[in-house]
């Protein structure tokens, strides 16, 4: 009942925006639908993995849909691209998000239709807005042709490593499937796999043990009230807490919607390929989480790292393995991205909200900050090493390049 509850709200509470004035001046249907999008596939609770890859497919048809009317770019997914520059842009947004939503997460069926059909009331009626409905259908079916084999849908078969007869932990750890899927700008899954975690002797990892052990305490005594905020915040897994700052930059003076349109294309590509990249290295490592090592200090052979019997992590700790940080990961992918875009001019203030933090906002006045305040994040959460949050963020900072150069992000 709580549950059904809640989604009858989120309904109502998408349906109820789509009737009120936008309240920054500079939102585009491009915006608009993002963050729509972004609330039916937290809606349909299908996990952040997924969440990431339905919302890279959404943006990437609204991408292709919008460029096929201006004609302003030359990066492209589809072959043969088709050309309508008579068609509503507005129209073939919302047909891309629908038929790619209705794909994707079948069971919001009900919202998406009910934004659709708002959306879709708001454009005059005619050859323009037929032409567009058209467009957005056959670039969504394209693109999602083509992501049909990606690996997504592979039948899950972890080991649990244990010897005959001898009890472990029964929860299958989260998406070992997930380094099998086609990337969408990496050669394969493997191109951005770093080095091997830290030597456990090293005076690295005491670093790291001892720093996690302290701040990352479910009751630290030394985590300041700012940091436990920080914790909380970016406690939130789902990708609209990212796509809040994107939206800072795209909707700012001047800005043209097929470039907001490949902004959130480029995006959505590098942090998806960022979660194939941190779950390959993930998986190939096996390193162990702040709770395991900190209930086993006694054993890695480091005397700078005293054993805690009781030690527990701020948060829940995620099910996969450690090494390293996905947040920081997609953090750094998105930084980098919006660092190519914004370029040399001024930033805008970088703003979301975290549904894990009862929808509570925080800003940054600069893309660093914003990227440095997640790898700490994951520290005063307990569930992340500090070297494991560099090294996710030198991964991320990687892929995003690669979006940066398919997309000439930068280019105006």
């Amino acid at each position: 009942m709580k549950k059904e509850f809640l989604l009858d709200r989120l309904g109502w509470l998408i349906f109820v925006s789509l009737l009120l004035p936008i309240s920054h001046s500079k939102a585009d249907a491009v915006t608009d639908w993002n963050q729509w999008a972004g609330d039916i596939v937290v809606g349909a609770e299908i996990g952040p993995l997924p969440a990431e890859r339905a919302l890279a497919i959404v943006q990437a048809a609204v991408y292709e849909a919008v460029n096929a009317i201006t004609r302003r770019y030359s990066a492209s997914d589809i072959e043969s691209m088709p050309s309508k520059p008579n068609a509503s842009i507005e129209a073939a947004i919302a047909e891309a998000n629908r038929v790619t939503l209705l794909q994707l997460v079948p069971s919001q069926q009900s919202l998406i239709e009910k934004t659709y059909q708002t959306a879709l009331a708001v454009i005059s009626d005619g050859t323009a807005k037929k032409a567009g409905i058209e467009l957005g259908t056959k670039v969504a079916q394209a693109i999602l042709a083509k992501r049909t084999q990606d690996g997504a849908a592979d039948e899950e078969s972890y080991r649990p490593y244990t010897s005959a007869g001898v009890y472990i932990p029964t929860v299958i750890p989260e998406a070992p499937q997930w380094v099998k899927r086609t990337p969408w700008l990496m050669t394969n899954p493997t191109q951005f796999r770093p080095l091997p975690p830290t030597e456990l002797e090293s005076d690295i990892w005491a670093r790291d043990y001892n720093e996690v052990k302290a701040l990352g305490r479910f009751d630290s005594q030394v985590r300041t009230s700012e940091q436990t905020e920080i914790a909380r915040f970016w406690e939130e897994v789902m990708p609209p807490i990212y796509h809040g700052i994107v939206r800072s930059v795209a909707t700012q003076p001047g800005r043209e919607i097929t470039q907001n349109a490949r902004l959130f294309a480029a995006v959505t590509q590098a942090s998806d390929d960022g979660l194939i990249a941190v779950f390959d290295a993930k998986y190939h490592y096996g390193f162990w989480r702040p709770v395991t090592a900190i209930r086993n200090g006694d054993i890695d052979g480091n005397e700078a790292t005293e054993r805690d019997a009781t030690w527990l992590p701020f948060i829940s700790t995620p099910m996969h393995p450690e090494y390293p940080c996905a947040h920081c990961i997609v953090a750094a992918a998105v930084g980098t991205v919006l660092e190519a875009e914004i370029g040399n001019t001024p930033s805008p203030i970088l703003t979301t909200v975290s549904k894990a933090a009862n929808n509570a906002t925080r800003s940054w006045r600069n893309v660093y900050d914003f990227m440095q305040e997640v790898i700490n994040a994951r520290i005063y959460d307990g569930v992340h090493y500090r070297n494991s949050g560099e090294v996710g963020s030198n991964m991320g900072r990687q892929i995003a390049q690669l979006a940066i150069k398919k997309y000439e992000l930068g280019e105006k």
